[in-house]
């Protein structure tokens, strides 16, 4: 991964407090498991910015080292890589998720 590459992921991953690396976009993912993330997010309510890897392949291989993290799509929380759509839905499932939003200080949708 290239200094440039790595320097764009930081800043996007800092620049946001919950951040989705996916295929696609919220509101047309272009796989079931970046379906699956945004639903989750969606139903916490939470206020989150994505980034579609499909747009740029540099971004798309770089998250893979950045995050020693093999697959997409990607959570980053207040910057802390959290994991992929098999965490995400465990951790939605025992409240785990709602709680670490919850303890972040993490912004809720607008009504």
């Amino acid at each position: 991964m290239t200094d440039d590459t790595q320097a764009r992921i930081a800043e996007a991953v800092n620049g946001n407090e919950v951040l989705l690396f996916m295929k696609g976009s919220p509101l047309f993912p272009q796989c079931g498991f970046s379906s699956r993330a945004v639903a989750i997010l969606d139903h916490l309510g939470v206020e989150y910015g994505s980034v579609d890897v499909l747009q740029d392949q540099a971004i798309r291989q770089g998250i893979k080292q950045f995050s020693d993290w093999p697959t997409i799509p990607q959570l980053y929380v207040k910057g802390e890589f959290v994991g992929g759509s098999d965490i995400m839905m465990e951790m939605y499932e025992t409240g785990e998720l709602a709680e670490l939003m919850q303890k972040s200080g993490v912004a809720q949708k607008a009504a």
